[in-house]
């Protein structure tokens, strides 16, 4: 799935303690949180987005520690 926001695909950071997480633009967040469902996928979405310089909000869908983030990029990288 491409980011509406930087034309680059979404990918999943490991980076952090929080355990995996992605950024989303707001106006895919639907479609992220369709396909994470679809799949039985376990998450949740900050309740805050956050916008900088005028661009487009974004927030973020936490995974959780349990993910397997391979798993979900997999899903990502073959979503339309």
């Amino acid at each position: 799935m491409i980011d509406t926001t930087t034309s680059e695909p979404l990918h999943v950071s490991t980076d952090g303690d929080g355990g995996p997480y992605i950024m989303v633009p707001v106006e895919q967040l639907d479609k992220v949180k369709a396909l994470l469902n679809a799949s039985a996928m376990a998450f949740w979405v900050d309740e805050e987005a956050v916008s900088v310089d005028g661009k487009p909000e974004i927030t973020v869908v936490n995974l959780g520690r349990q993910s397997d983030p391979a798993k979900v990029q997999r899903l990502l990288d073959h979503a339309a």
